[in-house]
């Protein structure tokens, strides 16, 4: 049986079901689309969560599909800063309590502002992080915006090819 997170147990309060399902961690390469590849689900209904630094208001997280990359300006747009860059690594745990390929907006440290891709809409169940690297939780869209208090906009981009 998966260990409970602080994010499994705040969406056991508010009575949302939910599915844990566990994956083999590389720690050199936490992308979505390869814990979508072990969880068994299409990249674009894995989403993974950013943290964002804006000039005006702070900190905000941006969940977006596991197949596509920010669109800063598109974020700053909607959470109304001028200017908005991703935090760095190494400032991710202290701000939000998680690590990198752990970070959720369930049950973070602070509750920031969360803003999710328009696209959570198109699916019965997405999959996002549990809190922990290894650990994913699949939900309904509504009650994932349910329980972050999360905003939609299109906030995804196709992925620039290197």
């Amino acid at each position: 049986m998966p260990q409970k997170t602080n994010a499994a147990r705040l969406l056991d309060q508010m009575g949302i079901r939910y599915e844990l399902r566990e994956y083999a961690v590389d720690p050199d390469d936490l992308a979505a689309e390869t814990v979508a590849a072990k969880i068994g689900l299409p990249a674009e209904q894995v989403f993974k969560t950013l943290v964002a630094r804006g000039d005006r208001h702070g900190h905000c997280m941006a969940v977006i599909p596991g197949d596509q990359e920010l669109d800063l300006k598109a974020l700053a747009a909607i959470s109304g800063e001028r200017k908005i860059q991703l935090v760095p690594v190494k400032e991710l745990q202290g701000l939000t309590g998680y690590i990198r390929g752990g970070v959720t907006a369930l049950a973070a440290k602070r509750d920031f502002p969360v803003f999710v891709d328009e696209t959570i809409e198109l699916f019965d169940v997405i999959s996002v992080s549990a809190g922990i690297r290894g650990l994913q939780i699949l939900l309904a869209p509504v009650d994932y915006l349910r329980a972050t208090k999360g905003q939609t906009a299109p906030l995804g981009q196709p992925k620039k090819s290197a």
